[in-house]
């Protein structure tokens, strides 16, 4: 019985002693990821006790135990407040139009350029494309303004030219083209360095699959849509359900340096919510909360997304 019992005992204890072993073997990979681990820990998991805030009536004047606990109360104010369910719109309007633009000319514009035979020319095409991703976004919105611009403005000028237009427009005075003018600015900032990743995953695919289907009689496009398109599938799944994450996050800079009082009602999003009310007015609860907000659903659609992915039997991230 005794026998018996320390099989058992050691039966269970193997786990953790494999466990221990693999850590001291692994030493110095540990000791090497210590300090992204102390990282992460200070910067992205320490201030998360800040969300206390949006439970309180947060004051600066009072120390962290005077302030007055309020429970729900800036949630219920934020889904009743007709300003932050217009900026909901705006930010969920603005995040879906970056991310199908966004998802759509790349995986296009990775399939044309795939097609291109000449060495030369496609590498130079694909550098030209991914430059304006390392251009800041003050600069990325001068560019925007003054090509919308009604004095001189290449795009009144062409549309004058072409005859599309009899008079210059004033883009950036018209609320209802402000998403697509964020929109346009995403994919020509983002088009060239979005379409990478794809282009690597094509250089994957079996070229031997390309020589049978060309014996086959199919053309270039047939191609594209019955091997390209399946041989990267999964990395598009992938893509869709990280951005999936990132559907609250509409942006900030490019909204708040090309709005004005004119399309207010169309520009703000949660970010700009959050600083127009955690810094220039001071209710850093309210601010508190819409960030939480924005946390928990980005969370929740990732998870949602994963599910999603895994019953339909494609590739997950988690």
């Amino acid at each position: 019985m005794a026998k018996v019992i320390s099989r058992k005992s050691a039966t269970t204890d193997l786990p953790k002693t494999s466990l221990l072993k693999k850590m001291r073997g692994q030493k110095q990979l540990m000791f090497m990821s210590l300090p992204i681990v102390i990282y992460i820990l200070v910067f992205s998991y320490y201030p998360i006790w800040g969300w206390t805030m949006a439970f309180q009536d947060y004051s600066p004047a009072k120390a962290l135990s005077e302030q007055k606990w309020v429970g729900f109360k800036h949630f219920a104010f934020l889904f009743t407040d007709e300003a932050f369910l217009r900026v909901l719109r705006n930010t969920i309007a603005m995040s879906l139009i970056n991310m199908i633009l966004g998802f759509v000319t790349a995986i296009a514009f990775a399939l044309l350029l795939n097609e291109i035979k000449g060495r030369f020319f496609k590498r130079t095409i694909q550098t030209v494309s991914y430059l304006p991703h390392f251009l800041s976004w003050i600069i990325v919105t001068g560019i925007v303004a003054s090509s919308l611009s009604v004095d001189g403005g290449i795009i009144n000028v062409l549309l004058l030219k072409l005859g599309f237009i009899n008079e210059p427009i004033m883009w950036l005075s018209v609320p209802e083209y402000f998403w697509g003018i964020v929109g346009g600015s995403h994919v020509w900032k983002e088009l060239g360095w979005n379409a990478i990743i794809y282009l690597a995953a094509i250089t994957s695919i079996d070229p031997s699959q390309y020589e049978a289907a060309e014996i086959d009689g199919a053309n270039r496009y047939q191609k594209m849509l019955y091997i390209t398109l399946p041989g990267i599938k999964s990395i598009i799944v992938i893509l869709l359900i990280m951005n999936m994450g990132w559907m609250l996050e509409a942006g900030f800079e490019v909204q708040y340096l090309l709005g004005n009082g004119v399309v207010v009602d169309w520009s703000q999003t949660i970010d700009i919510f959050v600083l127009k009310y955690g810094i220039q007015i001071g209710n850093y609860s309210l601010a508190t909360a819409a960030g939480i907000f924005k946390t928990v659903v980005s969370i929740t659609l990732i998870f949602a997304a994963n599910s999603i992915a895994k019953r339909i039997g494609d590739d997950r991230l988690i």
